[in-house]
């Protein structure tokens, strides 16, 4: 069954959290649904704050309709991830396991030392980071520099300081246009 992966991992994180089991433990017994794209998973909370694949036909306590870029949200902006999920059911149970998923983090170093050891998992969790880093800054660059390269070599995109020099213009002749209305409307009246 598809659920039974994603149920596992979060399984290991929660294993690490007493006080997400804890939380999720005055819920045992209830079942959840959650659904993006075409992908659905039904779990039910056991007592001890753990997730159990649940059976299809078991009675829903909360149906939380995430985005279809899920999985994009979780990698890179998680704080939004529930506030643009559709909850239908219990508002309670949806409301902790919202702020179990976003406060739940995974211990990536303490698990690769136990696979490779204590000293390698440091050494590979810090390239890692190096990496990302070093991609972020590649990324940064090229948008700075195909930014400038639109803006001041190929002229298609104009350079901020020439939209603010245009719109302080365009205010400038909208006010002497309208104290020049007031001068005609005054000199209407006479």
């Amino acid at each position: 069954m598809w659920s039974q992966p994603p149920l596992a991992v979060v399984n290991h994180l929660l294993d690490g959290e007493d006080w997400a089991r804890a939380r999720l433990a005055g819920f045992a017994g209830q079942t959840a649904r959650v659904e993006f794209g075409g992908m659905r998973m039904q779990f039910t909370l056991l007592e001890s704050g753990l997730l159990a694949a649940a059976e299809a036909a078991a009675p829903v306590a909360v149906s939380i309709r995430l985005p279809d870029d899920m999985p994009v949200r979780a990698l890179t902006d998680r704080s939004s991830l529930f506030s643009t999920a559709t909850i239908s059911g219990s508002v309670d149970l949806a409301e902790s396991l919202a702020f179990v998923f976003r406060n739940l983090r995974w211990d990536i170093e303490h698990d690769l030392s136990q696979l490779l050891g204590d000293i390698v998992a440091r050494r590979a969790l810090r390239l890692a980071k190096g990496v990302a880093q070093w991609q972020a800054r590649g990324a940064r660059n090229l948008a700075v520099g195909l930014a400038e390269y639109l803006t001041e070599e190929n002229k298609a995109i104009a350079p901020r300081r020439e939209l603010e020099a245009f719109c302080a213009a365009v205010d400038a002749l909208r006010d002497d246009c309208a104290r020049v209305e007031k001068r005609l409307g005054r000199i209407a009246l006479r």
